[in-house]
């Protein structure tokens, strides 16, 4: 059996990568990867990372390397250190053939006494790096896979009661992003389904169904941000106000959103009311607002009560996301 071995952060996984796992597959029984942990480098947790090569690669062995050295260098004592690493990560005493398109390829298969394999190392294949994807992933998207690439994207969303300014928030900070954002599905389904001005408790799942599907879709065309107006809690509360009752669909959508979301702005209601034809009047704004307040507690979900006038609450919002 021949064992092959490559290694990186994959911060983010990039194409190039996966031409080294492609050609190593085409040598060897059975390849591992060693995942570098990356803290210094990316806030896309370990374990993420480690996941899109499961999910791309199922026949890969993935090792998650947790603790493993930042340092980067040519120096002995760098080399030694990650030697060691490698040694101490690997079970597997068996390695055959080193991958890599990096300077480490030849000291660490001399460590391993093993073939150096040298991939694409000049980048003539696959021009890219993670660090030309980290600086501009949207530029850089056509190499990465879509699972990687919606990762990349921070899915930023705005609850709270009605007319508190969350749409107007996403539209502008879209702009000022350079990005796209998500408008509320159920106000345009709410316009073309509405009996009476109400809906089933089915038409709510559904209405949750596609608001999630039409985020997937923007998170695609996202440029590091994508703005969303609301989630599925908020979808959840309307069906608890009107039918007294959720259906199990809609549960379960809910929960997923407790953790779907990278931030969750509330938007105050300290905006004046706008009686559109489709809401329901402003003391039932405020009943709303405590409903959504109450359900954020009660799920655990951080969030940020932004208020104040149109460019105090972009400010904050600003103030948030730099960091």
């Amino acid at each position: 059996m021949v064992i092959g071995l490559t290694l990186g952060k994959y911060a983010p996984l990039t194409k190039g990568h996966m031409y080294v796992f492609d050609e190593a597959l085409k040598q060897c029984d059975k390849l591992i990867v060693l995942v570098y942990d990356a803290p210094s480098t990316t806030n896309i947790p370990l374990y993420k990372r480690a996941n899109w090569i499961r999910m791309l690669y199922p026949q890969i062995e993935v090792i998650e390397g947790h603790n493993s050295p930042e340092v980067v260098g040519n120096t002995n004592g760098i080399k030694l250190l990650h030697e060691h690493y490698v040694k101490y990560k690997v079970p597997c005493k068996n390695i055959n053939k080193f991958f890599s398109s990096e300077f480490y390829g030849k000291h660490m298969s001399d460590f391993l006494g093993c073939e150096n394999i040298v991939v694409d190392r000049d980048r003539n294949v696959i021009p890219i790096s993670s660090t030309m994807v980290r600086s501009n992933p949207l530029k850089y998207k056509k190499f990465v896979d879509p699972i990687v690439y919606r990762d990349l994207i921070k899915n930023v969303v705005f609850v709270g009661a009605p007319s508190t300014g969350k749409t107007t928030l996403c539209s502008l900070l879209a702009n000022e992003y350079n990005t796209v954002w998500q408008p509320e599905y159920g106000r345009e389904y709410w316009a073309k389904n509405q009996i009476d001005r109400r809906l089933t408790i089915e038409q709510l799942v559904e209405i949750a169904k596609g608001h999630i599907e039409r985020e997937e879709e923007s998170l695609q065309h996202s440029n590091k941000f994508l703005f969303t107006d609301t989630n599925a809690i908020t979808t959840y509360l309307f069906s608890k106000y009107y039918h007294g009752r959720v259906h199990l669909d809609l549960k379960l959508l809910a929960m997923k959103a407790e953790t779907r979301y990278d931030h969750v702005f509330l938007c105050d209601t300290d905006i004046p009311y706008d009686n559109t034809w489709d809401r329901s009047g402003e003391a039932n704004r405020q009943d709303f607002q405590s409903w959504f307040i109450d359900e954020l507690f009660i799920r655990k979900i951080p969030f940020t009560l932004i208020s104040g006038t149109l460019q105090q609450r972009i400010q904050s919002v600003r103030n948030i996301l730099s960091k």
